[in-house]
C-alpha cells in the first residue's frame, strides 16, 4: 500500500509539533514558594550564539563548535543566520509524578537593566524527564542584548515547586 507524499508529510508535520512551545508573559506575578521533592531541575545549559565565532582547537572544544553548527543549521543566508544569533537555554528537569506542570523563565537583559520579563512553557500531565529550550535570539536580541541574570521555576497547582537561577539573579 502506498501512502501519497502529502498525507506522510502532514503525519511527520504533525509529531514534529507536539513539543510544547515558549510564549511570553504580558505581566509576570509573583508566585508562592511551596518546594517539592517531586519536582526538581536536573541540568541546566547554557549557549550564546554570535556572528564572532571562537576558534575551535582541541577535542574538547569539539563540541562547542558542534553547538554553533547545529543551532544554525538551515540558516543559509546571513540574514538567517542573524536571526539565530542570541542565548540558549535549556533545562533538563523531572516530575516524579503526573501533574499539570509551567515552566517559567525570568530574565533580565543588559539593556532594560532591572526590567524582568518572563517566558513560561505548559506541560499538560508532565511525568519523567523532560527538557524545556527558550532561545532568546532575532530581534529580542539585538533590540534588547544578552541575558544577564536568569531564573527558572517549576509551577504546579499555582506554586512554585523547583527553582534554579544564575549567580546574578537577586
Amino acid at each position: 500500500m502506498k501512502i501519497p507524499l502529502a498525507v506522510f508529510c502532514l503525519v511527520l508535520a504533525g509529531c514534529a509539533s507536539s513539543q510544547p512551545r515558549p510564549y511570553q508573559v504580558q505581566a509576570p506575578k509573583p508566585l508562592p514558594v511551596a518546594l517539592d521533592q517531586d519536582f526538581a531541575f536536573r541540568k541546566t545549559k547554557l549557549y550564546f550564539l554570535d556572528d564572532h565565532p571562537k576558534p575551535i582547537v582541541g577535542l574538547v572544544d569539539a563540541s562547542i563548535g558542534f553547538e554553533r553548527s547545529y543551532r544554525l543549521y538551515g540558516a543559509i543566508t546571513a540574514v538567517d543566520q542573524h536571526q539565530l544569533f542570541g542565548d540558549y537555554l535549556d533545562f533538563f528537569w523531572r516530575a516524579r509524578r503526573q501533574a499539570d506542570v509551567t515552566v517559567r523563565l525570568e530574565y533580565r537583559q543588559e539593556k532594560l537593566h532591572a526590567f524582568v520579563q518572563a517566558r513560561e512553557v505548559r506541560y499538560p500531565n508532565a511525568k519523567g524527564h523532560h527538557q524545556t529550550e527558550f532561545a532568546i535570539i532575532g530581534d529580542d536580541y539585538v533590540d534588547d542584548g544578552r541575558i544577564l541574570a536568569w531564573r527558572a521555576s517549576l509551577i504546579v497547582d499555582g506554586r512554585v515547586a523547583a527553582v534554579t537561577r544564575s549567580y546574578l539573579w537577586e
